[in-house]
């Protein structure tokens, strides 16, 4: 049994796949952690453990960014995440991956509809790479790192 606490190797995860997008964005928009992002299928901001902000994006006047700004949204699974997967893909979200560390897998999701359903999900197992596609390009995430 590992005694390393729940919440660091969250954090090592966050920051493993941040520093990964950051780096393969080279400049093309930001990675972000917990800020707030107001959409129009959420009661309230959602403040997702990773977003990609579009380049050039602004926040609102009321200091957050909108649907229209996120390229994508990266979530460690918890419950109560199903509900927030439907306001991204209600909202327009292109991309939606949910990260999986209990399953050792992520599952990378698009197409997603007005009805609040990503019409293409892919299942991928840690170890392998992840596909992203993010504003015309394809960024490539690696997942062996990942802790379990």
């Amino acid at each position: 049994m590992s005694t390393v606490p729940h919440d660091e190797r969250r954090w090592e995860l966050v920051l493993d796949a941040a520093v990964q997008i950051r780096d393969a964005l080279a400049g093309h928009g930001r990675v972000l952690s917990l800020v707030p992002v107001d959409l129009p299928a959420a009661p309230g901001p959602v403040a997702p453990d990773l977003v990609v902000i579009a380049p050039g994006a602004a926040r609102d006047a009321g200091g957050r960014f909108t649907a229209a700004a996120v390229q994508a949204v990266l979530e460690l699974a918890r419950p109560g995440l199903a509900e927030a997967g439907r306001a991204y893909a209600r909202s327009g979200v292109p991309l939606y991956v949910v990260v999986d560390p209990a399953g050792a897998a992520c599952t990378v999701h698009t197409a997603p509809s007005p009805e609040g359903v990503y019409r293409e999900a892919e299942r991928v197992p840690y170890g392998n790479d992840l596909f992203l596609p993010l504003g015309g390009r394809t960024l490539v995430l690696r997942t062996d790192g990942f802790p379990v």
